[in-house]
């Protein structure tokens, strides 16, 4: 990417994924920017990075650089941009929004600088938006914005703290604009332009209204001092920001140079995480105890000169091939650990109860993942496959490109006691819960939507 070739890339852009405000998908996004010129596009969700793979797939396969990153919020209330630009870059990321997450009330999530600072390698910081942290100081004076913006710098460097600049016709934006970029001249700080972006094009702007004013459970006349001020946060023509930062074309060429550092990493490439294999530190061990554990029950569940004995021989040499083959042993195992430990928490506590002596497994898989002899040796499954003649293609093949999808369905019994006996085997640096994203439906929305509007409640629900 060459600064002749484009003046502008946006790195501070807001999709749906931040809730409720945020008004266009990253799909949308995307198709924006490239329609735009644009050669990278970053996304920086407030405190998290929920849409980040979603937006990495698609700009990849839109030929358009993703940049992966968040708008993080400090104990002050105050925001920093951050952007990844190595993969440690990343796991520091995610490390810092889930201790904003952990350590804060629910649905507010806030971080202390001082943690931040702490995690910051592989990532670059912009000093964020109008209630950006260096601004809140600056306000309070030349010299507190002075000292803030000077810790910054001595932690990171100033290659990796950028005075963040926007100009959005918003009343005050060319006198902040004038002293952050005199405060970054006197510390020999780098200036950068961004855009603060919500939407992807203007119109979009009166969505982004309703949003906000349903986050704040008020209407859109109580909701004024909430929205933005205007309907200038979209994407925009690189020509635009061009006459905006006439006076600083260093703020825009600082777009181009952090986005040719951010394209060292890229999410949707293998990050090189590994399964664990069980007994050693290197893959064969683990194929080897996945065989050792497959053969073994094989001899239980196909006896020799039993029906089926020597197809399931020849369809368990295949499937161990293709998991030899995709690395995947250690996946396997991880699978029969946990029935293993379900098994054990069912144990504890049925004890004394008649499904204890029902002698049913505390756990069954399901899908796909049903045609796998391994997953029927290894008790992830109860049901034949070789009797059953089940397919295997659609679970496991020779062009497998992602981890195989294997669902466990747990009673409900055990449920709960079995999540915290996961955690503890393992540690929570290795165990996690993933969360599922409520969408709006029809009657939903326009209840929500007409709530804003202030409609009649009984003409409401007649439309719902």
């Amino acid at each position: 990417m060459k600064a002749s070739e484009l003046s502008y890339v946006e790195l501070h852009c807001h999709s749906g994924y931040s809730f409720l405000d945020g008004a266009s998908h990253p799909e949308e996004l995307v198709l924006r920017a490239k329609e735009l010129g644009y050669p990278a596009l970053a996304l920086t969700d407030h405190n998290g990075l929920y849409g980040s793979m979603e937006f990495a797939q698609l700009a990849k396969s839109a030929q358009l650089q993703s940049i992966t990153g968040a708008e993080l919020t400090l104990e002050d209330g105050s925001h920093l941009t951050v952007l990844v630009e190595t993969p440690t870059g990343y796991a520091n990321l995610c490390r810092l929004i889930s201790e904003a997450h952990l350590t804060s009330p629910r649905g507010e999530p806030r971080l202390p600088l001082a943690v931040l600072l702490q995690r910051s390698d592989g990532l670059i910081v912009l000093s964020g938006c109008r209630d950006g942290a260096l601004n809140r100081w600056l306000e309070k004076g030349t010299e507190s914005g002075e000292r803030f913006a000077r810790r910054l710098r001595d932690v990171l460097g100033p290659a990796r703290f950028f005075v963040e600049l926007q100009d959005s016709s918003v009343k005050g934006d060319a006198t902040r604009n004038r002293a952050l970029a005199r405060l970054a001249d006197r510390l020999g700080l780098p200036v950068v332009a961004t855009r603060d972006v919500h939407y992807h094009r203007r119109e979009r702007h009166r969505l982004q209204d309703v949003l906000v004013a349903i986050r704040h459970r008020t209407t859109l006349d109580g909701s004024h001092g909430l929205r933005r001020p205007n309907s200038e946060f979209y994407l925009t023509p690189s020509e635009e920001m061009s006459w905006r930062f006439a006076t600083r074309p260093d703020a825009l060429r600082n777009t181009l140079e952090i986005a040719e550092r951010c394209a060292a990493f890229d999410l949707t490439r293998d990050l090189g995480y590994e399964f664990p294999d069980f007994e050693g530190s290197d893959r064969g061990a683990a194929i080897e105890t996945l065989a050792a554990v497959c053969q073994a029950a094989l001899e239980e569940k196909y006896p020799p000169g039993s029906k089926y004995r020597i197809e399931a021989e020849a369809r368990l040499q295949e499937e161990l091939r293709l998991v030899d083959h995709h690395k995947l042993a250690g996946f396997f195992l991880v699978y029969r650990d946990l029935m293993e430990l379900a098994s054990v928490v069912a144990g504890e506590i049925r004890r004394g109860r008649p499904r204890a002596s029902s002698n049913l497994p505390p756990g069954r898989g399901r899908g796909s993942s049903v045609s796998s002899i391994i997953c029927y040796l290894i008790g992830l499954s109860h049901i034949d496959p070789v009797a059953n003649r089940l397919f295997l293609g659609r679970f496991l093949n020779e062009a497998l490109t992602t981890v195989p999808d294997i669902d466990l369905d747990f009673s409900r019994d055990i449920r709960e006691q079995l999540i915290l006996r996961v955690y503890e085997k393992y540690g929570g640096e290795h165990a996690a819960l993933v969360c599922s994203f409520p969408t709006y439906r029809l009657r939903s929305t326009v209840r929500e939507v007409g709530k804003v509007l202030d409609l009649p409640a009984g003409e409401l629900e007649k439309l719902a």
